[in-house]
C-alpha cells in the first residue's frame, strides 16, 4: 500500500479543481480512497431531514472530500513535495524544496 504524505492537520494548498489556490488546514485523510477533506474547499450543500441532533433540519454547507492528489503541502507558507526518509530508527517526513524534517 502507498504511503500517504498528507496527515490530519497539515497546511495545504489546492493545486487542481474549482478552488485551485485555496489553502486550508486538512480535517480528515481517508486512506482507503485516498482523499482530504479540507477546511473551507470544496464546499457543497446538504439537504438534512430533521433529526435527533439537528430539529430544525433544512440546508446545510459543508466541506467534501478532495482526491489528495490535487492537494500540496505548505512548508512555510510554500508549497513543496514531501519525501520520507530514516532518521535513526523512525521514519520522517522532509520537505523537498529545502530539506528540512517536518516530524
Amino acid at each position: 500500500m502507498a504511503l500517504h504524505k498528507i496527515k490530519k492537520g497539515d497546511m495545504v494548498k489546492i493545486i487542481a479543481g474549482k478552488d485551485k489556490d485555496k489553502e486550508g488546514k486538512v480535517i480528515a485523510v481517508n486512506t482507503k480512497d485516498k482523499k482530504v477533506v479540507v477546511e473551507g474547499v470544496n464546499m457543497v450543500t446538504k439537504h438534512s431531514k430533521p433529526s435527533a441532533q439537528n430539529q430544525a433540519g433544512g440546508i446545510i454547507n459543508k466541506e467534501a472530500p478532495i482526491d489528495s492528489s490535487n492537494v500540496m503541502y505548505l512548508h512555510k507558507g510554500k508549497p513543496t513535495r514531501i519525501g520520507v526518509k530514516m532518521d535513526g530508527d523512525k521514519k520522517v517526513r522532509f520537505a523537498k524544496a529545502t530539506g528540512d524534517i517536518i516530524d
